[in-house]
């Protein structure tokens, strides 16, 4: 598995309050956001989006850009809340939402700008604030490594990002991309080995170079 340090930069979701709510499990919390009960949807965005986030700021680099992207992922959730989803499902569809969104990003944005605007208000909004030096930090880490991933298939980024950073298991990211498992296996493969390539290439593209002192992630 890829190592990325990049994880949440003290970054946390406030609470609200609900008590009730937040020790539900996610799918009676589900079930009561489908009756349209936006106490328990709160719920939901109060206990995944750190983990959204987080995601999101993996796909993109930017830690603004993915803040943004919270709130459409979420409004798309809730926009088809007459779905159907299992108990232990939730997260891996809303992980689901938040890969369309990054495939059709810009449309996206533009789409819901307005729509935003509508969203019900909770008594909390998600606490993404963290020191500033250290979330530039993470941003170049990460553009470095988007660097690479940008040269695999995007079916392939997807399930890398999912299982190896992320850390879905395969079911779960099956569920997300609503592909079989044996094919998220297949592609997590691939695009390890891909990566790996990639890694030791720049490497040793750097030992030809004495006055190259850029530091690297650990793959």
């Amino acid at each position: 598995m890829i190592s990325v340090s990049v994880g949440p930069v003290g970054n946390s979701v406030a609470t609200s309050g609900h008590v009730g709510e937040v020790e539900a499990d996610d799918g009676t919390l589900w079930q009561r956001s489908r009756l349209g009960d936006l106490d328990a949807f709160a719920s939901l965005f109060e206990r995944h989006a750190t983990a959204i986030y987080n995601y999101l700021f993996r796909r993109t680099g930017d830690w603004a850009v993915a803040e943004d992207l919270v709130s459409i992922v979420f409004l798309e959730a809730w926009r088809h809340r007459d779905t159907q989803i299992a108990s232990d499902r939730v997260l891996p569809w809303l992980y689901g939402i938040a890969t369309n969104v990054i495939r059709s990003r810009h449309r996206a944005q533009r789409r819901y700008a307005a729509a935003l605007h509508r969203l019900p208000r909770h008594e909390s909004e998600p606490d993404f604030a963290g020191e500033s030096d250290a979330r530039l930090d993470a941003e170049q880490q990460m553009r470095v490594l988007l660097t690479q991933l940008a040269q695999l298939p995007k079916r392939d980024q997807d399930v890398l990002v999912l299982c190896g950073w992320s850390e879905l298991t395969y079911e779960e990211a099956a569920f997300a991309l609503h592909i079989p498992v044996g094919t998220v296996r297949s592609r997590l493969a691939r695009a390890r080995k891909r990566m790996r390539e990639l890694t030791s290439a720049e490497r040793t593209q750097e030992g030809w170079n004495p006055t190259n002192t850029r530091s690297q992630p650990r793959p």
